[in-house]
C-alpha cells in the first residue's frame, strides 16, 4: 500500500501537479501586485526599484528551473525559446520602466505596457508550459517547482561538478541534464558520466544552445563515458 503522502486524487487540490501550479500563479500574482504598486498615487523610486529586483528573481528562477528543464525535450524546446524571448523583451521593458521618472503619464502607460505583456507571458506559462512539462519523462513538476521557490527566494539549489546518469532511466537523463548546464555560469563546467556515448544529448545541445558551450570528452568507453561540458557565454 502506498504512504498517505503518496494518495492523492488527481487533477484536485491533493494532486502535488495542482499544489506546484499554485505555487507558481501564486509568484505571479505578486508580482503584478508588485506593477500595481507603481501606479499610485504617489509611487516612490524604491518602489520601482523594489519591482525590478522582484521581477528580476521571478525570471531568473524560472529560467534556472522550469525553462531549464524543458529546455532539451523536442516537444518543449520551441515553446521554451519563444518563452524565454518573450522573458528579455520583458526584461529590457522593466528596466527602462525602472530607468524613467515615476509617476509622470508615460510611466503610467509603460506600466500598462508590463502588465499586459506579463499577463500574457504568464498566462503560457501556466496553461502551456506547466502541462507540458508534467507530461515531460523525467521530470517531476513538484520537485521542480520546490527548486523554483529555493532561487525565487535567494537561495541556492545543489549543482553538482560531476552529474552521473547511468543509473536513471534513459527517458529521464535530459531534463536533469539540460537543468544543470542552465546554472552554468560563464566558463563555469559540469562533467557528465554516462554508460553509452551520449551523441544524441549532444544534438540537442547544439539545437538548443548553439554556440554557447563546449563538449569535451574525458572519458570513451566502452563501459563508461565522460564529457565535459562548459558554458562559453
Amino acid at each position: 500500500m502506498a504512504p498517505a503522502a503518496d494518495v492523492y486524487i488527481q487533477a484536485t487540490d491533493t494532486d502535488p501537479d495542482i499544489q506546484a501550479q499554485a505555487v507558481i500563479e501564486e509568484a505571479h500574482r505578486k508580482v503584478l501586485e508588485g506593477l500595481a504598486a507603481l501606479t499610485g498615487s504617489e509611487p516612490a523610486a524604491e518602489t520601482g526599484t523594489a519591482f525590478a529586483g522582484q521581477l528580476r528573481d521571478l525570471l531568473t528562477a524560472t529560467d534556472q528551473t522550469l525553462y531549464a528543464a524543458a529546455s532539451g525535450a523536442a516537444e518543449t524546446r520551441l515553446l521554451v525559446r519563444a518563452l524565454r524571448a518573450a522573458a528579455d523583451a520583458i526584461g529590457r521593458h522593466a528596466d527602462s520602466l525602472t530607468a524613467a521618472s515615476d509617476g509622470g503619464e508615460h510611466s503610467g502607460a509603460a506600466v500598462r505596457v508590463l502588465e499586459g505583456m506579463l499577463t500574457v507571458h504568464f498566462g503560457m506559462e501556466r496553461a502551456v508550459l506547466l502541462p507540458a512539462l508534467a507530461a515531460l519523462p523525467g521530470v517531476d513538476l513538484s520537485a521542480l517547482v520546490g527548486d523554483f521557490t529555493t532561487v525565487l527566494e535567494g537561495g541556492r539549489l545543489e549543482d553538482p561538478a560531476i552529474v552521473d546518469v547511468r543509473e536513471i532511466p534513459h527517458g529521464q537523463r535530459h531534463p536533469r541534464i539540460f537543468t544543470r548546464f542552465a546554472r552554468l555560469a560563464a566558463e563555469e563546467s559540469f562533467v557528465l558520466v554516462n554508460n553509452h556515448d551520449p551523441k544524441p544529448l549532444r544534438r540537442e545541445f547544439e539545437a538548443t544552445h548553439s554556440g554557447r558551450f563546449t563538449w569535451e570528452y574525458v572519458e570513451s568507453g566502452p563501459e563508461r563515458w565522460q564529457v565535459r561540458i562548459t558554458r562559453v557565454r
